[in-house]
């Protein structure tokens, strides 16, 4: 049975003991007189019983799936012939693939030699005995786990309490899960980071104002020797997102301000809705707007006016870019404007201020926190967004602060890099992971200044 099809076979099992242990409890009750007898509601036993049934299975699911893999793979290799076991760890992910192809047809058994086709089939006999001892396993520990947790039913026993502990260990272990998920992409990003600046200098990268990543894949083979200049791909980064910035933070943060304080009910009922509606559209269809649209606008405006404009531009990447940010930034200052207590509203005016000093000097600093975090999610969606910018703005990375040129981003050359068959040994590669990780890094700064504004700017009102 398939890990899928498992873990929903598991949830049936635990909804099956949820329902026993609900029944159970009930049962011991009626001969005290009722559930007032019980020590906790009915619903605690059942789901204590569940999760008795469900976690330990889960746990069980979890482990197989993750290491059968490689255990499978080990075994397969061990049991190749002496020449044929592969010296580095590339060989045997090249080998692997190999069986793995013949395993599963892609590649005839004819193809190969005779020692890799008994390996495919060994994998799959493999595969198949996996499968099947790791179903056993984890019906027999769901059904045992299950019947315990049930027959350990008693109308004394404290189930509310077991269950709040057992939920505030997966809560802390969704969290601590969370935060893990992050350390370790931080810690594979850094680690492949360090591997690119062994083959090009930390300087170059950071201070060099070319990038042209191509390199030779071949000793050879004749190619430019690459050069790996960071600066143009942040120059058309902040450039693009500027724009996108000086088109959504005001609109977006005026818009709000007028539905949250000035538009009447009919009238907010109507553009709220439509303004948001902005955010479901695909980017792709934005990019169809700025590549077919915006961008030729622009290329003829600026020709009948004189001015050297490119057919793909930073302008028109960063414009559409902005229209498509305004509803994080509307939507999201406008539910914070509402937070805000009335009573401040009904305080400033009784003092004798006007609707627009008290947006000014009372909601506005109240709702700032929440404003900031709005405008920071706008430039983070900014800062990674890649379709608009490759179909718009192009792919040449020009050091150029003119929005009229073609120009590209750091997120747009990672998919570049990465796009098609990769040889993770060369530098061309290992940039990605280098852009990646300034990538991060700036974004952190960003966030660290935009606290430092809120804490300095924030009006405490309690």
């Amino acid at each position: 049975m398939q890990p899928a099809n498992l873990f929903l076979l598991t949830l049936v099992l635990a909804i099956v003991a949820y329902g026993l242990g609900y029944a159970r409890s009930r049962s011991l009750a009626m001969p005290l007189g009722g559930i007032r007898h019980l020590k906790s509601l009915p619903f605690y036993y059942g789901a204590r019983a569940a999760l008795w049934s469900g976690i330990p299975a889960l746990v069980v699911l979890g482990l197989w799936a993750a290491f059968q893999g490689k255990v499978i793979q080990l075994i397969v290799i061990g049991g190749l012939p002496q020449e044929l076991v592969p010296g580095t760890e590339g060989q045997a992910s090249l080998l692997l693939s190999k069986i793995s192809n013949v395993a599963s047809g892609a590649l005839p058994a004819g193809f190969v030699e005779a020692p890799i086709a008994e390996a495919a089939e060994r994998l799959k006999a493999l595969r198949a005995q996996s499968r099947l001892l790791m179903s056993v396993l984890v019906v027999a520990v769901a059904v045992l786990a299950g019947f315990l947790g049930w027959l350990r039913i008693r109308p004394r026993l404290n189930a509310r309490s077991q269950v709040e502990a057992i939920l505030k260990w997966l809560f802390f272990a969704c969290a601590a899960l969370a935060i893990l998920t992050t350390v370790g992409i931080i810690f594979s990003v850094a680690f492949e980071t360090f591997r690119f600046f062994g083959k090009v200098p930390f300087t170059e990268f950071i201070f060099g104002s070319q990038w042209s990543p191509q390199t030779a894949l071949r000793a050879d083979q004749v190619a430019a020797e690459g050069a790996f200049g960071m600066i143009p791909l942040f120059t058309g980064t902040l450039l693009i997102s500027a724009i996108a910035m000086v088109v959504a933070v005001p609109v977006g943060l005026l818009s709000a301000i007028y539905l949250s304080e000035y538009a009447n009910r009919r009238v907010r009922g109507v553009v709220k809705p439509l303004l948001e509606m902005l955010a479901g559209i695909p980017t792709v269809v934005y990019g169809f707007f700025a590549a077919l649209t915006v961008a030729p606008f622009i290329s003829d405006l600026a020709d009948s006016l004189g001015i050297n404009a490119s057919s793909q531009s930073a302008l028109a990447a960063g414009g559409v870019m902005g229209i498509m940010i305004i509803p994080f930034v509307s939507s999201l200052s406008d539910d914070v404007i509402n937070a805000v207590p009335q009573s401040l509203r009904d305080g400033s005016l009784a003092l004798g201020a006007t609707q627009s000093e008290t947006m000014k000097k009372v909601i506005f600093p109240a709702a700032l926190p929440g404003i900031m975090g709005g405008v920071l999610l706008a430039v983070s969606r900014a800062i990674g967004e890649t379709m608009i910018v490759v179909m718009a703005a192009g792919l040449a990375a020009n050091l150029t602060a003119n929005p009229l040129e073609t120009v590209t981003t750091v997120t747009v050359q990672i998919v570049t890099l990465l796009t098609g068959d990769q040889e993770f040994d060369s530098a061309k590669t290992l940039a990605a992971f280098a852009l990646g990780a300034m990538l991060f890094l700036s974004t952190l700064l960003l966030n660290v200044i935009a606290l430092k504004i809120v804490r300095k700017y924030r009006e405490q009102y309690d």
